[in-house]
């Protein structure tokens, strides 16, 4: 099969190498990629955000299989020009990608299903959400409506701090995304993810992973993308993972195909679990970054059969095969992410690094300039391990930072530190 794989992130270069792991895979293009994905692939310069071209670019390579990385070329429906195209695509359609794209509309399926999450209100003007706040009190979450590149969630401990999200995001701070606010109530207990492979009407766990969001040790400072993540989540045990898939996951995706916008592709459910009872945080309609990575290291070669399997309908006769292990990613970001950085410094050491089935960097934020790799965006490496227990694979992921010298560079220290 010759395939193309849309994105250039840590997750798109997790994805190809687990698709190159796969004898079925005959070439693979990524576009437009990264300095570590053109070490395995063929990158191409392409405006994914443009469905047409992509189709375009797809025949013209004789592409028999299309996986989408990012949600923003969900949400403007490029899935949907493929598909009108003739393409087989893993990735939900413009409609289905709302799950992501709109809070709001998130709420209203979930209300429709009865699926359990926190208590909300929406806005769109500040006065009356400035009030509601006042009322409930702190702490509360406030939301961008729309996609805001993992940034547009305000966790506010202190009344202070709402209101000034409010201002902030009604104010333009996050464009057309602010233009609606969902204000939630603060939802206590431990957080993490649960991974779905969805074909319309079948649905198939494919794994737990829990992430760091914050920049500090401890789980402190401002929100990121995810400063790490290692999976499985052992606050996802078997029995809360069941009651997420029947009372959250599964109810869901019947509402949606009942509306007649069924749903294939990846759904991620963040879930915020207390007492063994599981609430939806938010959904997304793409692999995590970073939680792909140490997905994708547990799955290996299978992950691009699974995918392929949700495409064609065919889930009902999928089966994942996992192993007993663990993976932990480290993510390497540019000093003073997720604020303002510079770009271009150089990364040296990668190259004396291990790359097997235990071992893996996976690019991020990289350019090769000049014979050297350059950092060119705020998540930069993902340092990315495997072993028979946690602590195994996170010593393992942090020997190999260590040997990366990069001084434009930052990590935590202390990735995992609720399961160890």
């Amino acid at each position: 099969m010759n395939i193309l794989i849309l994105g250039s992130g840590g997750r798109e270069h997790a994805l190809a190498w687990a698709v190159m792991q796969n004898p079925k895979c005959d070439k693979l293009i990524v576009a437009p990629g990264n300095a570590g994905i053109a070490q395995i692939a063929e990158c191409a310069d392409l405006d994914i955000m443009n469905g047409g071209l992509v189709a375009t670019f797809a025949e013209e390579n004789a592409i028999d299989f299309v996986i989408v990385g990012p949600e923003a070329p969900l949400a403007v429906g490029v899935a949907d020009r493929l598909r009108e195209a003739g393409f087989l695509v893993f990735g939900p359609s413009e409609a289905a990608a709302r799950l992501e794209a709109s809070k709001s509309f998130t709420k209203e399926i979930c209300d429709a299903a009865g699926a359990p999450t926190a208590g909300y209100a929406r806005f769109t003007e500040a006065g009356p959400a400035k009030d509601y706040i006042r009322a409930q009190g702190a702490p509360i979450v406030i939301k961008a409506d729309g996609l805001a590149a993992g940034k547009g969630v305000i966790v506010a401990m202190d009344e202070a701090t709402a209101l000034a999200a409010i201002d902030d995001m009604l104010g333009g701070a996050f464009g057309g995304a602010g233009a609606e606010v969902v204000i939630e109530e603060f939802m206590e207990g431990e957080e993490a993810s649960l991974f779905v492979l969805v074909d319309g009407e079948t649905v198939l766990s494919i794994g737990t992973a829990q992430d760091h969001k914050r920049v500090g040790e401890g789980d402190t400072g401002p929100n990121t993308g995810g400063m790490g993540a290692y999976s499985p989540a052992p606050v996802l045990s078997a029995e809360v993972e069941a009651r997420a898939m029947d009372e959250i996951v599964r109810p869901t995706m019947a509402e949606m195909a009942r509306r007649g916008m069924p749903f294939q592709g990846v759904l991620y459910a963040g879930l915020m679990i207390k007492d063994g009872a599981p609430r939806l945080v938010e959904y997304n309609v793409r692999f995590g970054d970073p939680e792909c990575q140490v997905l994708m290291l547990r799955l290996g070669a299978q992950a691009m059969d699974l995918m392929h399997a949700a495409a064609e309908g065919r889930l009902g006769e999928a089966q994942v095969n996992w192993s007993d292990d663990h993976a932990i990613t480290v993510v390497m970001a540019a000093n003073g992410y997720p604020g303002s950085y510079e770009k271009g410094s150089e990364i040296k050491g990668l190259d004396a690094l291990p790359e097997d089935s235990r071992n893996m960097v996976f690019h991020a934020g990289t350019a090769a300039r000049e014979g050297a790799i350059v950092a060119t965006g705020g998540r930069v490496l993902n340092v990315t391990a495997r072993g028979d227990s946690l602590g195994e694979a996170r010593d393992r992921a942090y020997a190999m930072v260590a040997a990366i010298d990069w001084p434009g560079g930052f990590y935590r220290r202390d990735i995992g530190w609720r399961a160890l």
